[in-house]
């Protein structure tokens, strides 16, 4: 009865380490590049329709490393965004310009770029917003 009880005991004990250790937050830290931008919004207010809105995200290497940005996407194809081809130094400022095509386009606009670059995490996104107002 004693090498039940023990054995019980064991078990439950097993299970509870086992499970404390699945719930362990890990945060990950990093001496490599990092990116932060200036304002990661920009409201353009309102335009008429077929207009075209351009704007820079200012960014800055806030990290130990050279930036690296390998893409960016828009989430619509009136979209069109233009990256930095060459690394970013750490603590130098760079930027991405969106064009924003309204042609077509009518009421309430949020235009999502997802931008990928090699630091942790590896994406993060910027926005333009505002309102096509149609002819």
């Amino acid at each position: 009865m004693k090498k039940i009880l023990f054995s019980l005991m064991m078990a439950t004990a097993l299970m509870a380490c086992n499970q404390k250790k699945s719930n362990t937050v890990v945060a990950y830290t990093t001496d490599g590049a990092d990116i932060k931008y200036t304002k990661q919004t920009f409201d353009f207010g309102k335009i008429k329709q077929g207009e075209k809105v351009t704007h820079s995200f200012a960014f800055t290497n806030t990290g130990k490393a050279p930036l690296i940005v390998t893409n960016a996407v828009a989430s619509c194809g009136c979209t069109t965004p233009i990256w930095p081809k060459t690394p970013v130094m750490p603590g130098d400022t760079a930027s991405i310009s969106v064009t924003f095509n309204s042609a077509g386009k009518s009421g309430l606009q949020d235009k999502l770029i997802t931008v990928t670059t090699n630091s942790q995490p590896a994406q993060s996104a910027v926005h333009l917003i505002g309102e096509v107002l149609t002819k």
